[in-house]
């Protein structure tokens, strides 16, 4: 039965904390932003973890995020490092995360689905 708190995801969550400062208050590019960090997801051996952002840019501009965040991410191992109390900090790699634009897509699908139906029931 495995725990209800594992290692990898203290870390992940931690490196979540960190991270979202991290990349508010030291990454300085004027083109990255409002971003936020809405989730990690850290390798069992603690390698690697795939940091999920979502922004408020258009959709145009994810591309050109991800390669700043991804430029930085050496940078942002570094701070990491001082910031956490593991052995080994992991190889960040920045991944896209669209649940947010597929949720506001869904919504309005429903927003649509409820309108037509109050037309069809005055009519």
């Amino acid at each position: 039965m495995p725990k209800e708190f594992s290692r990898t995801r203290r870390v992940g969550e931690q490196i979540q904390r960190e991270l979202a400062q991290l990349i508010q208050l030291e990454v300085n590019d004027p083109r990255l932003g409002m971003v936020t960090v809405s989730g990690v997801d850290v390798s069992k051996d603690l390698a690697v973890a795939k940091i999920f952002i979502s922004s408020l840019n258009d959709d145009d501009n994810v591309k050109q995020t991800i390669s700043i965040l991804t430029n930085a991410a050496g940078f942002l191992r570094r701070e990491l490092g001082k910031r956490m109390t593991t052995r080994t900090v992991p190889e960040l790699r920045f991944v896209y995360d669209e649940t947010t634009l597929r949720g506001n897509k869904l919504a309005s699908l429903i927003d649509q689905a409820i309108a037509s139906d109050k037309n069809r029931s005055e009519d």
